[in-house]
């Protein structure tokens, strides 16, 4: 088995992984680089006179006036930093706009953090970000460093390959293939603890998706393995060179990341999720997001753990 940790910053000029920014609210919540229009902005009522007893985090906010919202910002209809105006968009950031404003904070008066997935525990440790929204996997590992609310989302691990390749039509069929993930990520510890690229076969990982996407276009490696929900904005972008195959192989819940110990944001944060579900803005900002892939989703339920 070889195994090559790859760090270098491919798209470092369209990719700062640790900039900041109060870029303001998305024109576009897709974030798929579409033309301007395709899908209605999404607002958000701020809440009034909120409290959060016994939350230091919300305290902070309030201290400073805003939310620093930890985010990817390269994935289509998930986390995606438009190129051209540096606005924010997606799913997982309407989801943070949407708490932020329940919070009592205008969203967009949101600064943005992007952090790359191995950085996502140190972030919230440190205090660099007041939550996290970011195609986070909840697992007993990352509860052990950090806190999560929800899921809001679940996902599957899948494949993104060449359009043209035949080769390869599901996790079975890795064997001895280039397989590229993100480091930190889950989905590229399951290929390793699973064998799945074996015999012969090559990890490959980056900092980023949108480095391995690169990496499948110019035939450096086979297939890029993450959650099928990322994978699908990939392939939306470009039809004509890339697909998503075989069936998922996983369960990825997405939750909020926050700081480990604070159990009164948590508590508030799972009320705004399950109301969001309960009263239909959940499904409006899928439809506006990752539902224009054509693909449905079930909501999940809550885990007040």
């Amino acid at each position: 088995m070889k195994i090559r940790t790859l760090t270098v910053g491919l798209l470092a000029a369209g990719l700062a992984l640790t900039a900041c920014g109060k870029e303001g609210a998305p024109s576009d919540a897709g974030g798929s680089g579409n033309e301007e229009g395709d899908a209605p902005a999404l607002s958000y009522e701020v809440a009034s006179d909120v409290t959060v007893e016994g939350s230091p985090t919300f305290e902070k906010m309030q201290q400073t006036g805003n939310v620093v919202m930890g985010v990817k910002e390269d994935q289509p209809n998930l986390g995606y930093k438009d190129p051209r105006t540096g606005e924010y968009s997606g799913f997982d950031v309407e989801i943070g706009r949407l708490i932020s404003a329940e919070l009592g904070f205008d969203p967009e008066s949101i600064e943005y953090k992007a952090v790359p997935s191995a950085g996502r525990e140190q972030a919230l440790i440190n205090g660099d970000v007041d939550y996290y929204v970011g195609t986070y996997t909840i697992n007993d590992k990352r509860k052990q460093q950090v806190s999560f609310a929800g899921p809001y989302f679940v996902a599957g691990q899948g494949l993104l390959v060449a359009a043209d390749d035949n080769e390869i039509n599901g996790k079975d069929d890795l064997a001895g293939k280039a397989v590229c993930s993100v480091s930190g990520s889950t989905p590229i510890q399951r290929v390793r603890d699973e064998g799945l690229h074996q015999p012969g076969g090559d990890i490959v990982e980056l900092q980023t998706y949108s480095q391995c996407v690169s990496e499948l276009l110019n035939g450096q490696v086979d297939a890029v393995t993450t959650d099928d929900a990322i994978l699908l904005g990939y392939a939306a972008q470009s039809p004509d060179e890339l697909k998503v195959v075989g069936e998922s192989f996983s369960d990825e819940p997405y939750g909020v990341g926050l700081p480990k110990e604070d159990d009164a944001l948590r508590e508030k944060v799972n009320d705004i999720l399950q109301e969001a579900m309960d009263d239909g803005t959940w499904q409006e900002i899928y439809d506006a997001t990752l539902g224009k892939s054509g693909n449905e989703a079930e909501m999940p339920e809550i885990d007040r753990y």
